[in-house]
């Protein structure tokens, strides 16, 4: 059973008889433990993109094949483990934005198998966290593939009650997707927003 944590809380001292505070979360980041989590745009569920029994259980959790982004630690970490051919996308970071760059092929592949990877800074204080836990981190909507995102924790899918580790409770958060920019082309391309997956 999932255990649910106000976002308000999560910065406060362990002293105040909190059970999770951010060092808790980024803990929880680093060792694989599955979140839904706020964003600057809806929740997102993920984990640890590094480990690979992780992202496969958040893939059948949702239900689907299609690939993960990821939110990346920092700007820095994108230019090191990917290849930026238009740098000046890194200053809308972070934004509401997913930025699709070539990768190696065999980075990552249980986020994506391709040679392409999607990553986000959300421009939210979670993404802090990220920073601190100093790994890339899945980020999808949480929905099951094909039925609406979640705009408040209490609209989680029941599977999600049972097998997420952690639910980041920030209100409600009813915003548009992230803008899509392919950057793997000769000139950056805008996709259309992804609202299910």
């Amino acid at each position: 059973m999932a255990t649910v944590v106000r976002w308000k809380d999560a910065h406060r001292a362990s002293r105040y008889g909190y059970k999770y505070h951010a060092a808790d979360i980024v803990a929880a980041i680093r060792s694989g433990k599955i979140l839904v989590y706020p964003t600057d745009t809806i929740y997102g569920i993920g984990c640890n993109a590094l480990l690979g029994r992780s992202v496969q259980k958040v893939r059948r959790l949702k239900g689907t094949d299609h690939p993960f982004s990821v939110i990346a630690p920092s700007k820095q970490w994108i230019r090191d483990h990917l290849t930026v051919r238009f740098p000046e996308f890194l200053d809308k970071l972070p934004g509401p934005y997913t930025l699709i760059l070539p990768k190696p092929a065999a980075f990552l592949v249980d986020a994506s198998p391709s040679a392409t990877l999607g990553v986000r800074i959300p421009n939210h204080p979670f993404t802090q966290l990220v920073r601190k836990a100093g790994v890339p981190l899945i980020t999808t909507s949480a929905n099951l593939s094909g039925q609406s995102p979640m705009k408040e924790i209490a609209d989680i899918p029941a599977p999600f009650q049972k097998h997420v580790d952690l639910l980041i409770d920030a209100g409600r958060l009813d915003h548009l997707p992230s803008r899509i920019f392919d950057l793997t082309g000769l000139k950056p391309m805008e996709t259309k927003r992804i609202l299910r997956r």
